[in-house]
């Protein structure tokens, strides 16, 4: 099934292109299911690539998706044209009184910053306080996901001594997890961050349940036992040659950048990056769309309101 998007996003003809399923609203109109209302906060730099590459992996699986993206208001971007700002985003108090079934926070390149330091952190806390009686199930990304563990439980990040840069092999920590239905007991995953979260903080909160992780890169996945809440400290979202950009871009303007770990064959920045990492991201996005939102939303989003936390416990 496909993802309701606007025609007139750049990403419509692009999907189209890789025969992608997109549907128009005005054809989404005709349908007579209700589809899921998934809502984006995209603070990354590159927001038309970031879009492209979500919108890829939302779009994998049966069910109709109707997409909303979402800016800080608060913050003027860089990278991004105004006139695709205006056209394509929304901002919290114009959506404030709706629901949604779920919600991705992207990462942002922030990290390196104290988290009361950046100049929408009053703004994303509020989103992330009203996305608890608002949104049923949220995924936060990389930054997103240190922002959510700092904000809803107090867990601290960490400055790492080297940025952990490239693709590193991850193990399940959790036999049955509707987030990780199917998935292989070792997976590759991207991170790209200059700080972490451990495992020590985590375990220290209870409501916290830690999913995946790595002995190279960490804590992977962590969620709210709940089940409403994942966060997720790589970047599966990534294509195959968003690193070698990074590091390319880096080596131009001269900074210190090591090679990505795992990523060119044999080293060698010359040779095409290997995409090890493309089943599992499907695979992650669709099970949550699916066992995560689909089977466990309610239908009358308002319930959120009434009910709040008051959900069946996952872990």
């Amino acid at each position: 099934m496909p993802i309701c998007i606007s025609p007139e996003l750049p990403a419509y003809q692009a999907l189209l292109n890789e025969h992608i399923f997109v549907m128009s609203s005005e054809r989404a109109a005709h349908q007579d299911i209700r589809p899921l209302r998934i809502l984006i906060l995209n603070i990354m730099p590159k927001k038309l690539e970031t879009e492209l590459q979500l919108l890829r992996l939302l779009s994998n699986t049966p069910l109709q998706v109707d997409i909303s993206l979402l800016r800080m208001q608060t913050h003027v971007s860089k990278n991004t044209a105004q006139s695709h700002l205006d056209a394509f985003y929304t901002t919290l108090s114009e959506i404030r009184e709706q629901f949604f079934d779920g919600m991705i926070i992207t990462g942002a390149p922030v990290e390196q910053l104290e988290f009361e330091a950046v100049d929408y952190w009053k703004e994303i806390c509020d989103l992330m306080e009203w996305s608890k009686t608002h949104v049923f199930s949220t995924l936060h990304i990389c930054w997103g996901a240190q922002a959510g563990l700092y904000y809803h439980f107090g867990v601290p990040k960490y400055l790492l001594e080297k940025k952990m840069f490239g693709i590193f092999p991850h193990r399940t920590e959790v036999k049955h997890s509707l987030l990780l239905r199917g998935f292989d007991d070792v997976f590759s995953v991207p991170h790209s961050r200059h700080t972490e979260v451990r495992r020590a903080d985590i375990e220290k909160v209870p409501q916290l349940k830690i999913l995946t992780s790595s002995e190279q890169a960490g804590v992977h996945i962590v969620a709210n036992k709940n089940g409403r809440q994942y966060f997720i400290t790589g970047h599966s979202e990534y294509d195959r040659n968003t690193l070698a950009a990074e590091y390319f871009r880096d080596r131009e303007k001269g900074l210190e950048i090591e090679l990505p770990v795992g990523y060119f064959p044999h080293d060698d920045p010359t040779q095409p990056p290997q995409f090890s990492w493309r089943c599992h991201a499907n695979l992650m996005f669709s099970n949550w769309l699916n066992h995560c939102v689909y089977q466990r939303t309610p239908f009358d989003l308002t319930e959120l309101l009434i009910r709040r936390w008051d959900w069946e416990t996952e872990y």
